[in-house]
C-alpha cells in the first residue's frame, strides 16, 4: 500500500471519489497556482501597477507552460513550498522585462492559499451535487416506507416499533444539515488570499485592498476584511463540517451493515463484494467504507484544529499540518458520498423479514404500550409492575404478551388492537413529514 491510500492505483477507487481526488493531484494544484499569477497580473495591469504587455505576456505563458516537476520537488525541498521554483519557471518562460512583473506585490502563501481554495470551490460544487442527489434519494425511501413497521433498538436491543421510513429520515436530516452547513460556510471559506510579504501588502502601495478585491472578483471568489495568512479558522470550520458530514453517512453505513447481518437480514445494501472463499457472502463493502472514511475524518479534523495555532503574522507547521490533513478530509467526504449514492441505488428493503423479527419477541417490544394501556385503569407505578412481572412470563413460557397480561388483570383493556406494533408509532409519520420539509426548504441545520 502507498503511503496515502488515496494515491494508490488500488486502493484509491474504493476509499476516494476519482473527481474529488484529482483536484489535490500535483498537476491541479500547480494549474491553480498559474491561475493565481496570471490573474494577479490582469488585475495589476488594469489598476496601472504593471505594464498592460507584461500582463498579457504573463497570462499566455501562464496558461500554456508545463513546468518541470522534478524541478519544483528539487526546488520545495530547498525552500519549503512549490511557489518559488514555480514562479523561476513561469519568469523563464515569460522572458524580457516583463518576467520582472511575474508574482508582483504576492507571496508564497498567497498562491498556495488561493490555490487550494479555488480547487475547494469546485470540491464543494462536487460535493455538493452529489448530497443533493442522496437527500432526493432518502427523501423518497423516508416517503415509501412511511407504514413499514420495524423495531427501534436501542442500546442494542428491540426498544419499541417504529418505520422504516423514519429511519431513512432520521439519516436524511443528518445530511441535510451537512449540506446546510457547507453551503452556509461557503463565503467563509471561498475567500481570497492576498497579503504580500507580511499581510501588509506593503509591495503595492495604496493599492494593495484595490488589487486583492479585484483578484476575488476576478476569480469568483469572496473579500476577506483583511488577509488572513495566520487565521486558519475557516479551514478549521470547514475540517469539522467534513468530518460531521462524513459522521452521518457513517452512522448510515452501520446502521444498514446492522440491518444486513444474517440474523437480522432487514436490509440489503447495494454494492456488495464477494468473499476469496465464501460463496455465500455478499460484504457490505461500501457500508464499511462510509465507515471507515467517518473515523478517519474524526481523527483527521483534530490535525488541522492544531493547525490555528500559528507562529506570528505567517507560520510553517500548522501550515504544513493543513496540507497533511485538509486534502484527505476532502478525499474521505467524496469517496464516502460516492458509496452512499452506490448503497442507496441498490438498497433492498424486507419488509416481511422486519416484521418477523417484530414477531419474535412475543409482543415484548410493546411492553411500554401495556404499561400506558394498563395506567389509564390503574396507578402507573403499579401499571409497570404488572408489566414487567408479565414480561418475564413471556420469557419463561414463550406466550405471547397480549395474551399473559388479560390472564393477570381484568382492566378493560384491547390487547388484540394493543397486538398491532403499527398502532404504536406516535408521532412517526408527522416526524416524516417535518424532516422532509426542513430537507426542502434548507432548514434542516436548525
Amino acid at each position: 500500500m502507498t503511503v496515502s491510500p488515496f494515491d494508490s492505483a488500488i486502493f484509491g477507487r474504493l476509499f476516494a471519489d476519482p473527481k474529488i481526488n484529482a483536484l489535490f493531484s500535483d498537476e491541479a494544484a500547480i494549474r491553480s497556482m498559474l491561475t493565481f499569477e496570471a490573474v494577479l497580473a490582469a488585475v495589476e495591469a488594469r489598476l496601472g501597477i504593471i505594464p498592460e504587455a507584461a500582463a498579457e505576456a504573463i497570462e499566455r505563458t501562464a496558461a500554456g507552460l508545463t513546468p518541470d516537476m522534478d524541478t519544483i520537488a528539487a526546488g520545495t525541498h530547498a525552500t519549503g513550498v512549490p511557489v518559488v521554483p514555480l514562479v523561476e519557471q513561469l519568469r523563464a518562460a515569460v522572458g524580457g522585462e516583463a518576467a520582472t512583473y511575474v508574482h508582483w506585490g504576492a507571496t508564497s502563501q498567497d498562491v498556495i492559499d488561493t490555490g487550494l481554495v479555488l480547487r475547494l470551490h469546485t470540491a464543494l460544487d462536487l460535493m455538493t451535487a452529489r448530497l443533493e442527489l442522496l437527500i432526493d434519494r432518502l427523501v423518497a425511501l423516508a416517503d415509501a416506507h412511511r407504514a413499514t413497521v420495524m423495531a427501534a433498538r436501542t442500546r442494542w436491543q428491540q426498544a419499541v416499533p417504529t418505520s422504516f421510513g423514519l429511519k431513512a429520515a432520521t439519516w436524511l436530516q443528518g445530511l441535510a444539515a451537512a449540506r446546510d452547513r457547507l453551503t452556509d460556510m461557503r463565503p467563509r471559506l471561498l475567500t481570497v488570499q492576498f497579503g504580500g510579504a507580511a499581510g501588509t501588502l506593503s509591495a503595492l502601495g495604496d493599492k494593495g485592498v484595490a488589487v486583492m478585491e479585484a483578484l476575488a472578483r476576478e476569480l469568483d471568489l469572496a473579500v476577506p476584511v483583511a488577509p488572513w495568512p495566520s487565521r486558519r479558522e475557516a479551514m478549521a470550520e470547514f475540517a469539522g463540517a467534513l468530518s460531521q458530514l462524513t459522521g452521518v453517512i457513517g452512522k448510515m453505513g452501520q446502521d444498514l451493515m446492522l440491518l444486513a447481518q444474517s440474523e437480522v437480514a432487514e436490509v440489503r445494501p447495494g454494492a456488495g463484494g464477494d468473499s476469496s472463499t465464501m460463496p455465500q457472502k455478499a460484504n457490505p463493502v461500501g457500508c464499511e467504507v462510509m465507515v471507515t472514511a467517518s473515523r478517519l475524518n474524526a481523527t483527521l479534523v483534530s490535525a488541522v484544529h492544531q493547525a490555528l495555532i500559528q507562529e506570528h503574522e505567517r507560520g510553517g507547521p500548522g501550515w504544513q499540518l493543513e496540507w497533511l490533513s485538509l486534502p484527505q478530509m476532502v478525499a474521505c467526504a467524496g469517496g464516502a458520498l460516492h458509496h452512499a449514492l452506490a448503497v442507496t441505488t441498490g438498497l433492498e428493503i424486507d419488509a416481511d423479514r422486519m416484521r418477523a423479527n417484530l414477531d419474535a419477541s412475543n409482543g415484548l417490544i410493546l411492553a411500554e404500550a401495556a404499561g400506558f394501556a394498563l395506567a389509564a385503569h390503574m396507578p402507573r407505578e403499579a401499571a409497570q409492575a404488572l408489566v414487567k412481572d408479565a414480561c418475564r412470563k413471556v420469557v419463561s413460557t414463550g406466550r405471547p404478551l397480549m395474551e399473559v397480561l388479560p390472564d393477570m388483570t381484568d382492566a378493560p383493556v384491547d390487547w388484540t388492537a394493543l397486538a398491532d406494533p403499527a398502532g404504536y408509532l406516535g408521532d412517526a409519520d408527522a416526524l416524516i413529514d417535518r424532516i422532509i420539509a426542513a430537507a426542502r426548504n434548507g432548514s434542516a441545520a436548525r
